[in-house]
Order: C-alpha cells, then structure tokens, then sequence
C-alpha cells in the first residue's frame, strides 16, 4: 500500500510526524508536500493528495491542515475520492467499515501527535465491510458524483 500524504503550513509539523510513523510501520508513502512550514494554502494539497489517489498513483492519503476539514472538502471535490476528517477513534474505524474512505483528513490544531498515531493506525488497518447496506451506500455516493440520483 502506497499512502499519498500532504499538509499545508498549520499540519506540516504533524505531517513530519505520521511520516516518520508510517516509516515505523514499515509503510511506503509519497510525501507531496509541502518542503517547508511557510505559509501556504490548503486546497493545493487536498486536491494534489487526492489525485494522486484517484489515479492509482497511491492507495490511500492522508492530509492535514489546521482542523482537518479544509483539507477534506478539497480532498473531496475529486471525483472517486470519500475523505474524512477524522479527530477520534471511532470515526477513524467506522469511516472504513462503513464508507471505504479513501482518504483521512486531521487536524494538527485539534488531534495530538499520539491520537493522530493511533487513528492513522486504526484507519489504515480496518477493512471496509463491502456488500450490503454499506456497498450499496458507497454505490449511491458515487451515482451522485455522476448526477445519477435514480435512487431518490
């Protein structure tokens, strides 16, 4: 598994950090940047992490910003990509279960470094549950990125 993984100026630190971590774990990933800590604005990386997702360049990504959820909607408007900002456990688990997030989104100002740990860790492991109720939901989420609402 190849992780796409981005930041802008308020999640660089915390990026350094996961990236030394997926290091840990023996996890290849593509660091898109940024190189530095100078100010910059998020929707470059949210988006550059999603395409590099979307085309099959990397498996999954992980971004971050200030809260998580700038960062996410950007990650988001790319076609194929289901990003959660994600600031706790459950959700980090759930979200994988449920929605098959491709993508997590976290919040350098809101999560510490050993809860990002942790829920990259969990998110990473957790299998999505495919079939059922949860395919079928994560079918009607990409019907709406084509404009296909036959299911209303």
């Amino acid at each position: 598994m190849l992780i796409a993984l981005a930041s802008d100026h308020a999640g660089f630190d915390l990026k350094s950090e996961i990236g030394r971590y997926l290091g840990e774990l023996n996890l290849p990933f593509k660091d898109l940047g940024p190189a530095t800590s100078e100010r910059t604005d998020y929707p470059k990386w949210g988006y550059l992490a999603a395409q590099a997702v979307r085309s099959g360049e990397c498996d999954r990504g992980i971004v971050i910003c200030g809260t998580g959820v700038g960062i996410s909607l950007s990650a988001n408007k790319v076609k194929g990509i289901r990003c959660v900002a994600c600031t706790d456990c459950f959700t980090a688990i759930l979200s994988r279960q449920h929605n098959n997030t491709n993508m997590l989104a976290l919040g350098a100002r809101v999560v510490g470094v050993g809860l990002a740990k942790l829920i990259v860790k969990l998110w990473l492991e957790t299998e999505f549950e495919s079939g059922g109720r949860h395919g079928r939901r994560v079918d009607m989420i990409a019907k709406i990125e084509e404009g296909n609402i036959d299911f209303l």
